[in-house]
């Protein structure tokens, strides 16, 4: 989808962090509500999505994700365009459901 000559796309982040200690919760902790904040939402355990404009706005978000990285773990982040997150298959058990749709956009003229 084109919005204002903008190709959208979705921001994925994937991350497996430690909670071993107290101190690695705290940062998981940390990480998983700074995501929240930026707008993401989760898609499955340790699996975040964010539906973004346009290229320039997913690497703006691309980069926060990276100014705010626990100290330990691994943390993946993917952008795809509309169309790729269109062509992903779900299956809850052995049904399949449709992938979840692109947010409403706001455009002001």
């Amino acid at each position: 989808m084109f919005i204002n000559g903008y190709r959208a796309m979705w921001v994925l982040v994937m991350f497996d962090l430690p909670t071993d200690t107290k101190q690695a919760r705290r940062d998981y902790t940390s990480f998983r509500k700074m995501l929240i904040s930026d707008g993401f939402t989760q898609m499955q355990y340790s699996v975040y999505a964010r539906h973004c404009p346009s290229k320039e706005n997913a690497e703006v978000h691309t980069a926060r994700v990276e100014r705010n990285l626990p100290p330990d773990g691994e943390v993946r982040v993917l952008a795809i365009t509309d169309k790729q997150f269109e062509r992903m298959r779900t299956f809850w058990g052995k049904a399949r459901k449709p992938p979840e749709e692109a947010p409403c956009q706001l455009e002001l003229f």
